[in-house]
């Protein structure tokens, strides 16, 4: 399947599938303190479209920037990378 444009993509963790073709997938970055320069981590949380409600919690999976799809989903799950154990 061939991608249009220069879409984000964003690797993360699922922390909630109890809606309906919805998962919740909380994403990690590090980002340096100004004063200790010491690395910490930052965590987003976004909303993305599942068609088949295949993730399960805990799953690793991409996902790609789409269209709005509801009023906070403005992403879609391209691949689970990892299943939870």
């Amino acid at each position: 399947m061939r991608e249009r444009g220069n879409k984000r993509i964003i690797k993360g963790v699922v922390v909630s599938n109890k809606m309906d073709k919805t998962i919740v997938v909380r994403a990690e970055r590090l980002v340096k303190h100004s004063v200790f320069h010491k690395y910490m981590r930052r965590y987003v949380k976004y909303k993305a479209h599942d068609e088949g409600n295949a993730c399960n919690i805990g799953d690793k999976v991409l996902i790609v920037e789409s269209r709005p799809l509801s009023k906070e989903k403005r992403w879609r799950m391209r691949t689970i990378i990892e299943r939870a154990k």
